[in-house]
């Protein structure tokens, strides 16, 4: 990428914004749009910058494109852009994040990274999709409760049939029992019940009588 024009500004950028040092003449280097987190603890804003891509993290800026404030409940008031300058880093090749993207897009700035993001998701969504495997977190976060909804109900489903079975088998042994009394009442009645072998009959009786 070729930085030559950049001393081009445009009158509303100022020449503090711009770190010259960094963009010489001729020299090609690779840029990117990403956030530097400022302001204190529990009350962060952000500055959007376009810096030198070999740069670390919260390094030296080429120059400051406008800021992003995630408390400001004023939608209007959270995003502050210079989008001329945007739009040219854009154009010159600069590769935003993920975050700048998203909020370039709310802010109506469609540029190419956009697409390209969006062509690889849909891509990588359809191999995971044609695997059968989640795609984000959320996706796995739904299959996983979808899995232990399914245990639990293969788990009931189990312990119901276990319940039927023993039902089943102690309704087939009271049965049992009853057929089995059942017999042997029978059996007891048709037996012929037998006389004590000591009692006297009935002409022994009368004799008995006679004589007294």
């Amino acid at each position: 990428m070729n930085f030559a024009n950049v001393f081009r500004c445009p009158d509303n950028v100022g020449m503090a914004e711009i770190d010259h040092k960094a963009l010489k003449k001729g020299k090609t280097m690779a840029v990117k749009l990403r956030l530097m987190r400022m302001g204190r603890r529990h009350r962060p804003f952000f500055r959007i910058n376009a810096v030198d891509a070999r740069t670390p993290r919260d390094g030296r800026i080429l120059e400051k494109l406008g800021h992003y404030d995630p408390i400001e409940k004023d939608p209007a008031k959270q995003v502050v852009l210079k989008r001329e300058r945007v739009e040219y880093w854009l154009n010159e090749g600069a590769v935003p994040s993920d975050t700048v993207s998203q909020i370039l897009l709310r802010q109506g700035i469609k540029h190419k990274y956009a697409e390209q993001r969006s062509a690889r998701r849909a891509k990588a969504r359809a191999l995971a999709r044609a695997k059968g495997r989640p795609f984000n977190k959320a996706e796995r976060i739904a299959a996983e409760k979808a899995a232990k909804q399914a245990e639990e109900k293969a788990k009931a489903e189990a312990e119901a049939a276990k319940a039927a079975e023993e039902k089943v088998k102690a309704e087939a042994e009271a049965a049992k029992a009853a057929e089995e009394k059942v017999k042997a009442e029978a059996k007891t009645k048709s037996e012929p019940k037998e006389e004590p072998q000591n009692a006297p009959s009935s002409g022994q009786q009368a004799d008995k009588g006679d004589e007294t």
